[in-house]
């Protein structure tokens, strides 16, 4: 009888930021998303394109950039479109697959971020092994693991979530199609035995994606600082830390934020709301990420200046050819 009173739904509407201020809106997270792009190519290329930098580290380092360059892309450019348009339909088809590659890219960056801080636990805890335990094929092996347990993890959420009818309001109050505003929208007669279905997958798949890299980050740094505790020399205590700072600060960032917009506290209704909260790591921590590996490293300061030195004497072509076969295990014949 309920189901006959309600009308099923095709598609949301995504209120965004309502503000007067949408054309200001529009030109800053414009310029924010232009910069995100080419802090993250610029990384890409830089570790690319300089042969010093083909170690693990740096590979997991270029594989985390171009996730972050996809990851904004997922939400940023739909959120522009909605800053100069009236119109914020969007159909539930559309919906469904901005949620997945939200939900995909997010598990992959959680995972790359994890198997970073694993190699810095190798390469300080285990320096005379760590060329046996990560090679480039094993380093290659995890960035390729990241990407597919973050294509297949969330399939479950979509399949179980989009295929239920919705009839409640079509309104999502986000800039993007967040599965707790999407959920709200079920109709009320959906059986209780699916529901808890869906909740059971999303605890799982939340312990999966969160809990786990995350303890397993832990378990890497507290193996790394009982073992830098027991350097002697203030030196090597400092260099094994510039190792591990830009990783540490990009975790705390990402999985802080993120960590934050969850957990609904009434301090973050009061202060935005999830949506403002969400800005920090699908919009700012992607912005930010090239600054800190750049900033905060002098290997890739280096490998920059080597580059455009290169660039600067007409060497740019060469480099690039002999780099791009270098990456793909191109040797030459004689």
């Amino acid at each position: 009888m309920a189901r006959k009173n309600e009308t099923q739904m095709t598609d949301f509407v995504l209120m965004g930021f309502t503000s007067e201020f949408q054309p200001f809106l529009f030109g800053l997270f414009l310029l924010v998303y232009i910069f995100t792009l080419t802090g993250n190519v610029i990384i890409i290329l830089i570790v690319t394109l300089d042969s010093q930098l083909h170690i693990p580290m740096y590979q997991f380092l270029r594989s985390l950039s171009i996730i972050e360059m996809f990851y904004t892309t997922v939400t940023m450019p739909r959120m522009l479109r909605d800053f100069l348009h009236q119109d914020k339909t969007i159909s539930i088809l559309e919906c469904a697959a901005q949620f997945y590659f939200f939900c995909c890219l997010g598990a992959a960056e959680c995972f790359i971020l994890a198997f970073m801080a694993y190699d810095r636990y190798l390469a300080i805890c285990h320096p005379l092994h760590y060329t046996t335990k990560m090679t480039k094929s094993k380093c290659l092996c995890l960035s390729i693991g990241s990407w597919v347990a973050g294509l297949f993890l969330p399939l479950g959420n979509i399949i179980l979530v989009f295929s239920l009818p919705f009839c409640k309001s079509n309104i999502i109050d986000h800039f993007f199609c967040d599965i707790l505003q999407v959920v709200r929208s079920v109709c009320s007669d959906t059986p209780l035995a699916t529901l808890m279905v869906i909740k059971l997958y999303v605890l799982i798949y939340t312990f999966l994606v969160i809990p786990l890299p995350f303890l397993l980050i832990l378990v890497s740094y507290v193996c790394i600082l009982n073992n830098v505790f027991k350097i002697h020399s203030q030196a090597g205590r400092n260099k094994a830390f510039s190792t591990c700072s830009s990783h540490l600060t990009s975790v705390s960032l990402f999985f802080g934020s993120a960590t934050i917009t969850y957990l609904r506290t009434k301090a973050i209704d009061t202060y935005g709301g999830p949506k403002v909260w969400s800005l920090l790591f699908l919009v700012f921590v992607p912005m930010l990420n090239p600054l800190i590996y750049s900033l905060r490293n002098n290997e890739v300061k280096k490998a920059f200046q080597r580059i455009l030195q290169k660039a600067s004497n007409g060497q740019f072509s060469k480099l690039c050819i002999f780099n791009i076969k270098n990456v793909l295990g191109i040797r030459p014949m004689f």
